[in-house]
């Protein structure tokens, strides 16, 4: 059984495939001091809730954003399934091409997500994954890479209005009845929410426009099921990006 580890600056996402589909997938909080130990702890007890056990595992392959977390997940692998994990960036192939200017400089996240995206839905492809940062990669017909945008996430956007202004409360993320906020809170929901379904439309109108090709939206991320039914330019909602390209590098690299 496959252990797929995605480590994103928030949340962490541990899948479990069989070869011939997802068993089970986790979402933990991403801390970068979190043993080994604590991993395996966790996790067993997660895969017996399941009917599993973590003597089944027999690869890994881990993406991650967050360099100070490798040691201790390696660590996971080597320690307690007896494998020497695939780590993005270091020892696999993605199978990719990157027409960027320093392929080197782009986020392990964002190449994984165009594995997954184009594999899934094909190309040409614009890919919105919505987390801590939203970014909006351009994938083209063969599956290279092409390059993108990076912009603040949402929840960095509503934590800086509470942390800059000191009037202003921290309020949860929603998607608010109206525009014009009858008081504070929904000011502040109104004007993140509206604002980053402006950007989020504007960003894709102007990278379509100099594509100049058709090309089709695809949605991914922690927070993206928080825009399903607010804007049409997004054409397809996929939470399983990530999954699918990690799962897809460790076919192209799997021993023999």
């Amino acid at each position: 059984m496959l252990l797929t580890i995605d480590t994103g600056n928030t949340n962490t996402v541990f899948g479990l495939h069989d070869g011939k589909e997802w068993r089970a997938q986790w979402r933990t909080s991403t801390h970068t001091g979190r043993t080994a130990d604590e991993y395996v702890v966790w996790l067993s007890e997660l895969m017996r809730m399941q009917q599993m056990d973590v003597s089944e595992i027999t690869g890994c392959i881990i993406s991650t954003v967050v360099p100070q977390s490798l040691f201790n997940l390696r660590n996971l692998s080597r320690r307690y399934f007896n494998v020497d994990p695939k780590v993005i960036g270091e020892n696999v192939n993605l199978g990719v091409d990157i027409h960027i200017d320093n392929p080197r400089e782009v986020g392990a996240d964002r190449l994984v997500n165009a594995v997954g995206a184009y594999m899934s839905h094909g190309g040409p492809l614009l890919i919105v994954d919505s987390g801590t940062a939203t970014t909006f990669d351009v994938v083209d017909e063969t599956g290279a890479f092409q390059g993108g945008i990076i912009s603040p996430g949402i929840n960095l956007s509503m934590q800086a209005l509470h942390d800059a202004a000191a009037k202003l409360p921290r309020v949860a993320i929603e998607r608010p009845e109206r525009t014009i906020g009858r008081n504070t809170v929904e000011a502040m929901q109104a004007g993140v929410f509206w604002g980053y379904i402006s950007l989020i439309e504007g960003l894709i109108d102007r990278v379509k426009a100099e594509y100049g090709k058709p090309m089709k939206v695809v949605a991914t991320g922690g927070i993206a099921s928080l825009f399903h039914g607010a804007t049409e330019k997004i054409d397809i909602f996929d939470p399983d990006v990530t999954s699918v390209g990690l799962l897809e590098i460790h076919r192209r690299n799997a021993d023999g």
